[in-house]
């Protein structure tokens, strides 16, 4: 009596074991579900992020390039402005020569000439000594004025250019913030499904030894090893976004993508040209996926999809069928 109540104790405590890894093998499969979809939300934040970087070494560049322009500009309103000191200083000069001896009356210089043709030389000298000071003066003015003006729109547009400059800073900083995030996001649904997967094999030990034990008590047959749990079904495309008919072909390789990540499930090869490197992807028979790698054999309508195993990437083989762009 006592031999058969410890069996049947034991009977029970096997079901109640494998129900609860059971339980917990279902969790573990849906955290790790969750953690896909976040890493593909990771892949697609890494497109985004090397187009963030892009434009602001563009508008960096920019920015540099129209300091430069400034300096030269502020050297030319410099030199004018030495210029046009020189000149007034030269007017000065003369005036106050003219008037320390005198102005010089037309009629005087006609008298004092020694002939016609003397007397019209230094009635010109006078008029062009006059003219050439006034015509550098205001010559110099101009051009202090235009380069003024050029520096005054340069500024704005260095202005423009920078709040650009600072609003692409911002926003490259807010996609590496969100992409940290979702890393970290990632690695915690990691950790807790390893954690109970853990206790899934614990538990299935410890359900395995009370079979054990019961077949020693009745001497009953060992029950059959369970199946082991099958992979997790893909979801069916979701409604919306747009379809595109593409031939699909398997394969399984270790390494990296083109944009530098780790490959994994749901990593497919596009031809950039068609679908954008970033793009989620809705794949009948195979599940969410997002465009993350490119292939010298991946051309137009031509799409690879990874496997973990060479036999997952020989089962689906090369087929045509219709996926969904998001």
């Amino acid at each position: 009596m006592l031999a058969l109540a410890a069996g049947s104790t034991a009977l029970a405590a096997g079901p109640g074991d494998r129900a609860k890894a059971h339980r917990l093998d279902v969790e573990a499969q849906a955290l790790d579900t969750k953690a896909h979809h976040a890493l593909l939300e990771v892949y697609a934040l890494d497109q985004h992020l090397a187009a963030a970087q892009r434009r602001l070494g563009g508008l960096a560049a920019q920015s540099a390039a129209l300091r430069e322009r400034e300096d030269v500009l502020a050297q030319q309103a410099g030199a004018a402005r030495a210029t046009l000191e020189v000149s007034q200083q030269q007017l000065a000069d003369h005036l106050r020569s003219l008037y320390e001896t005198g102005s010089p009356d037309p009629l005087a210089v006609v008298l004092g000439a020694t002939s016609l043709q003397d007397a019209i030389a230094k009635l010109d000298s006078l008029s062009r000594i006059a003219d050439q000071n006034q015509q550098v003066v205001q010559v110099t003015l101009s051009a202090r004025s235009r380069v003024a003006r050029a520096l005054a729109a340069l500024a704005g547009e260095r202005r423009r250019v920078d709040a650009a400059l600072a609003a692409a800073a911002a926003a490259q900083q807010q996609l590496a913030s969100t992409r940290s995030q979702r890393l970290s996001y990632v690695g915690s649904l990691r950790s807790r499904a390893r954690l109970k997967q853990a206790q899934v094999r614990s538990l299935l030990a410890a359900a395995r030894a009370s079979e054990v034990k019961s077949q020693q008590i009745v001497a009953q047959p060992t029950p059959a090893t369970p199946a082991p749990a099958p992979l997790p079904t893909q979801q069916p495309a979701p409604s919306g976004g747009r379809a595109l008919t593409v031939t699909a072909t398997g394969y399984s390789l270790p390494g990296h993508t083109a944009t530098g990540l780790p490959v994994g499930w749901g990593i497919v090869a596009v031809d950039p040209s068609v679908i954008p490197l970033g793009t989620k992807l809705t794949v009948p028979g195979y599940g969410e996926a997002v465009a993350a790698d490119v292939g010298s054999a991946v051309r137009g309508l031509d799409i690879d999809l990874w496997f973990p195993t060479l036999a997952q990437a020989q089962a689906w083989g090369r087929r045509t069928i219709t996926i969904t762009l998001h």
